[in-house]
């Protein structure tokens, strides 16, 4: 039997930030400018660049992918009595971002391969809320892990029934998918530079779109829905959302080293994938047709009847190397907030969730970490064979 590796150092986690020099040096020209409080230059410099990157005419800095989503919803409509259609597979924020709303999500299964939301599936749950009467306000596709949902497949079932798109991208920055780059689908999209992203700000967000009158209507109600006057004026309710100066100065030093971040994370995704070729059970999610994908998280799947091993040993044998690993998204049918929320399913998210292990991943790791993982799966292999 052959031992673990001995760690030596600190924990290893799955997404730890990945900043240096050109951070430090475009925030102290922030904070030396004097815009320290929310809006100014650096602000107005990372739209500009984040809508030039993803292919959109106009992008809004917010405090987070979250404010984003709330806001895109928002304008579209979603309101009590009405609709949204969101994956079950997903992080907690993109149903969040309905129920603050006041609409119903409705959750709607994955492709068992992708884990992006299932074309059949909604298809069947448009057709059914259409029946019944229940206005949808919008469907929330989510890029998940980096992958690009299939847009063009699914702008496609939902024009079909007068239904607007609203690309959840806030794992995906960077990627693209048949030529056409993450955030760059849909009415609006939202994007996260939460600290655990592909890039970050700390905290922040983005809200993408082609119109201007929608982008100028997200700065103001994002702004508290001020008026302009030389009092402070407000006719309806607005929102503490917009993001500061120094934090895009963050983001526009970490935009300039993306794609250096992107390849760490793929060749890391390829040391995974060499580890476990010819595994019995074991594969890496998502590997097939990952080309445009920014491996934000690499995960393994694994079937344990063929393994005779499941995805919770592995992840014991890492813990106790302090090394942090994660199953996938918790389905949010399964959520005991949503408990009673209707859905669409058929088991997919469900069996990823079950068989479903994300590894870490980060760029920042280094090569004495990245091989303390690798040695320790290795360990972990060759005890299971």
């Amino acid at each position: 039997m052959t031992a673990a590796p001995v760690r030596r150092r600190g924990r290893i986690l799955l997404s730890s930030p990945d900043v240096g020099g050109r951070e430090q040096e475009l925030v102290a020209e922030a904070i030396a400018s004097g815009w320290i409080a929310p809006l100014g230059p650096m602000v107005d410099a990372f739209e500009q660049r984040i809508a030039e990157r993803c292919g959109r005419a106009h992008a809004v800095a917010l405090s987070s992918g979250t404010a984003a989503l709330h806001l895109a919803l928002l304008e579209l409509g979603a309101r009590p009595g009405r609709a949204v259609i969101v994956p079950t597979m997903t992080f907690i924020a993109t149903a969040n971002a309905v129920v603050y709303t006041g609409a119903e999500p409705v959750f709607v299964d994955c492709d068992p391969e992708t884990g992006i939301l299932s074309p059949a599936l909604l298809e069947e749950a448009l057709a059914a809320l259409q029946a019944e009467g229940t206005t949808v306000a919008a469907v929330v596709p989510v890029d998940l892990l980096g992958r690009c949902a299939d847009y063009p497949v699914l702008d496609g079932i939902c024009a079909r029934y007068g239904v607007p798109v609203v690309s959840d991208a806030a794992e995906a920055l960077g990627s693209s998918w048949r030529g056409r780059p993450a955030g760059s689908s849909g009415v609006m999209a939202a994007l996260s530079f939460n600290g655990n992203k592909i890039m970050t700000t700390s905290g922040g967000g983005m809200l993408l779109t082609d119109d201007a009158a929608t982008a100028q209507r997200i700065r103001y109600l994002s702004t508290q829905a001020r008026q302009p006057a030389v009092h402070y004026e407000h006719t309806e309710v607005g929102y503490n959302y917009r993001l500061s100066n120094v934090l895009a100065a963050l983001g526009l030093a970490q935009l300039e080293r993306l794609d250096e971040m992107i390849g760490r994370r793929r060749a890391l995704r390829e040391h995974y994938a060499a580890l476990v070729d010819g595994v019995p059970g074991v594969r890496v999610f998502q590997r097939e047709g990952d080309a445009g994908d920014n491996c934000w998280l690499t995960a393994l799947l694994v079937d344990p009847a063929e393994a005779g091993w499941s995805v919770d040993d592995l992840r014991g044998a890492l813990d106790l190397a302090d090394i942090e690993s994660r199953p996938l998204w918790n389905p949010m049918h399964r959520q005991p907030v949503f408990t009673g929320a209707r859905g669409h399913l058929d088991g997919s998210a469900d069996r990823l969730f079950a068989t479903g292990l994300t590894l870490p991943s980060g760029s920042s790791l280094s090569a004495d970490q990245v091989d303390d993982v690798l040695e320790t799966m290795g360990a972990f292999l060759e005890q299971r064979r």
